[in-house]
């Protein structure tokens, strides 16, 4: 079954440079079709250019290339790259059941895992109960 996917404004722009005037077919292909031997899915290859589907392994490694700062696995990490996004949208205000929409997680404490709010989204919250603070309510 499809699932549907949301891009925000900004992804939605980058969308037509990963496509390449591309209509079918994965949308992170590789740059080269698949070897000789190597059995792939119909699904996993664009009809048009032959390219492959863009694997796991192949995404984790040209993210860690173009974002070490200090040699090879010095780079963002996919997975944490993911759920930063889930730690975003819970600064923002985002409940646990949306993030648990958002990220497909089916128990909340699976979202909790990743859900790690920054130094500074903390002392936003504790400054809540500061005295006068009229977002309380009853400030000076």
């Amino acid at each position: 079954m499809l699932e549907p996917v949301y891009w925000d404004a900004g992804t939605a722009r980058l969308l037509p440079r990963l496509l390449k005037n591309r209509t079918r077919g994965p949308v992170f292909a590789t740059h080269r079709r698949p070897g000789p031997g190597k059995v792939v899915s119909s699904w996993d290859v664009c009809p048009d250019s032959g390219l492959a589907r863009l694997s796991y392994d192949q995404a984790r490694a040209l993210l860690d290339e173009h974002t070490a700062l200090h040699g090879v696995g010095t780079g963002w990490d996919l997975h944490e790259f993911r759920h930063s996004g889930l730690t975003h949208l819970g600064e923002q205000g985002a409940s646990l059941l949306m993030l648990m929409a958002k990220s497909r997680h089916k128990k909340a404490e699976n979202v909790r895992r990743y859900f790690k709010p920054s130094p500074d989204a903390i002392a936003e919250l504790t400054s809540l109960l500061a005295p006068g603070d009229t977002r309380r309510g009853g400030g000076t």
